[in-house]
Formats: structure tokens, C-alpha cells, sequence
């Protein structure tokens, strides 16, 4: 009996020695064949993101003509580029942008396009990259219809004569086409806002920038926007309802525009087309989109001039966007690193 017993014993222990044996040699091969597909599977990731990288950067670089917002660039790069030579001016320049290197902390620049938006684009395109809100009081109104209402409401049918930049058309059917830039600019700034991851919001604008009708389309409807104010207050000034801001003094009493319809046909109409904005124009569009607006004027380094704030009255609560000029004509984008 003791015997058969173990017999018994060692045949099942050599029995789970060979289960064992091929078990573990199952579970080898299984680790084998796990590893050498995860190193596969990671290569192939690696592969594919180097792909993908090489696309992306392929479409940036077939899109960079498009760019009206071109991706960063280094500051005293920029300058050492940009101001060569040992003229007056050129030194000064230079000068300023040390300055701003050192002092304000700005370390690299977006160029904007030389165009006649350009300040209109540069302070659109912070709006929207930064994810700011729609100002309080265009969340109160419907932008959508303020052409309507100044048409029919208030009877300036004087608006068939609004121009849209370099496209110089004029005629009845400016309210359609108001109404479609106002369209296009409620939109997007709703649809760019509401993106909380900012590589992708910043994705979204460089498509958006990247697209000359449209972008268009949102220039006109922030000078229309401007000149829908500008009747707004020029109407309680005439009717002394409530007072307005300093800046609709300063900018009725240009001779140039003295009332909305000279406003519109000697600056608005041009705006895109031929000229800028000028400084006037500037607090009339930081206060309508409520930013403050900080501009670094190179051209007026070491003057009071040199930093100037629109509009200089604002809100505690409004953003704030910075710009820098060499001319008071274009502009660019100044990016921050402390």
C-alpha cells in the first residue's frame, strides 16, 4: 500500500512538473510575443506621429502665405532684421525694442499683415486667441439685427452708401451684406469663445485667419458696429437724453466727421481700403469691444507716448490686449514671457 501511495505521489508531482514546464513555456512565449508587439505598437505611434508632424508642418508651411497672423518670431531677431544700419532712426528702433525686451518682458512678436485692417485684425485675433467673452452689452442686444435697426428704426437709409474695405460697393443691397458679416462675426467669436483648450482655440484662428473672405467679413462688421455707436450717441447728444463718453466729443469735433454720414464717407469707407484707423478711432474701438487696448509706439520711444492705453478710461473687469507699432499704421502682436 505505502508503495502504490507513492507511486501515486510521484507520479502527480511529475505530472504537475510537466503541466508546469508547458505552462511556462506558454507563458514565455506569451511574453515574448506581448513585448515584441508593444515595442511594434510603439514604433509604429512614434512613425505615425512623425508622420502626422511632418503633414502638420508641410500645411503650415503650404498655408503660410494665407497666414494673415504669422507664428511667432523672436523679438531682437526681429529688430536686428527689420532695423539694420547705423541711421538715427534705425538705432532708436532697436533701442525700443531692447527696451521692451528688458523693461516689459516681451520676447517675441506675431507679425500681422501690412494691410489696412491690420489693427482691426491684430486686436480681433487676440480677442478671439485669448477666449474673450462678447462684450456686456452685446450680450444684451442681438448684433444680428442692428443693421435693421438702423435702417428702418432709425432712417439712415444713408447706409446704402457703406463700403466694405477694398471691395467698393455700395447700393441697396448693403443691408444683406451687413447682415452677413454681422453673421459671420457673431459666429465665430461665440464658436472661438466657447473653446476652453487654448492649442485649440488658437487652431480654430489660425484656419479663420487664414481665410480672406471671411476674415473680411468680421472687419466690416466691427466698423459697422463702430458706426452703429457713433449714431447712438451722436442721436442723445442731439436729444440730451443721458451723456456720452468724452471720446464722441473728441470725435465730432473733427471736421471730417462732424455727424454719422461724414463719419461713414470720409473714415469708415476707407478703413481697409486706403487708410487705418487713426488714434480716435482707436478709443472707439477699444470701448466698443471693452478691452483695454495697450499700445507700444516705437516711433515714440523715450516720450510720454511711448505706451498709451485705449481707451485711457476703461474698466477695472475688461481684458486687456496689447499691440506694437513702429508707424501708427500696421501693427503687431507683442507676446509676453516673464
Amino acid at each position: 500500500g505505502r508503495h502504490e501511495v507513492w507511486s501515486w505521489r510521484t507520479a502527480s508531482k511529475e505530472s504537475l512538473c510537466l503541466m508546469w514546464q508547458k505552462v511556462k513555456v506558454q507563458l514565455m512565449l506569451s511574453m515574448s510575443f506581448l513585448t515584441a508587439l508593444f515595442w511594434y505598437c510603439r514604433r509604429l505611434y512614434g512613425f505615425l506621429a512623425q508622420l502626422l508632424k511632418r503633414r502638420t508642418n508641410l500645411c503650415i508651411i503650404l498655408n503660410l502665405g494665407n497666414l494673415s497672423v504669422l507664428p511667432e518670431v523672436d523679438l531682437l531677431g526681429y529688430s536686428s532684421r527689420e532695423w539694420k544700419g547705423e541711421t538715427k532712426q534705425a538705432k532708436q528702433m532697436r533701442e525700443a525694442y531692447e527696451e521692451l525686451f528688458r523693461s516689459c518682458h516681451i520676447k517675441y512678436l506675431r507679425q500681422v499683415r501690412r494691410d489696412n485692417y491690420s489693427v482691426v485684425r491684430a486686436v480681433l485675433f487676440q480677442i478671439f486667441s485669448q477666449g474673450i467673452p462678447f462684450p456686456s452689452w452685446m450680450k444684451e442686444r442681438d448684433i444680428l439685427k442692428l443693421p435693421e435697426k438702423l435702417l428702418y428704426s432709425q432712417g439712415c437709409n444713408w447706409i446704402q452708401q457703406y463700403s466694405f474695405g477694398p471691395e467698393r460697393y455700395t447700393g441697396p443691397n448693403a443691408f444683406g451684406k451687413l447682415r452677413k458679416c454681422m453673421e459671420a462675426l457673431k459666429t465665430n467669436w461665440a464658436e472661438i469663445s466657447a473653446t476652453r483648450d487654448h492649442e485649440e482655440r488658437g487652431s480654430m484662428c489660425n484656419t479663420l485667419f487664414s481665410d480672406e473672405s471671411k476674415e473680411y467679413k468680421l472687419y466690416e462688421a466691427i466698423k459697422f458696429i463702430m458706426l452703429y455707436e457713433v449714431v447712438e450717441a451722436y442721436e442723445q447728444i442731439k436729444s440730451r437724453d443721458e451723456p456720452v463718453h468724452n471720446l464722441f466729443s473728441l470725435l465730432f469735433a473733427r471736421d471730417s466727421s462732424s455727424d454719422p454720414l461724414s463719419f461713414m464717407m470720409n473714415h469708415l469707407n476707407s478703413i481697409g481700403d486706403s487708410i487705418c484707423l487713426d488714434q480716435v478711432e482707436l478709443f472707439l474701438l477699444g470701448y466698443l469691444l471693452e478691452v483695454k487696448i495697450r499700445v507700444y509706439r516705437l516711433h515714440r520711444f523715450n516720450t510720454e507716448e511711448f505706451q498709451v492705453n485705449y481707451p485711457d478710461e476703461y474698466r477695472r473687469e475688461w481684458n486687456e490686449i496689447s499691440l506694437l507699432t513702429e508707424d501708427d499704421r500696421y501693427y503687431h502682436i507683442p507676446l509676453f514671457r516673464t
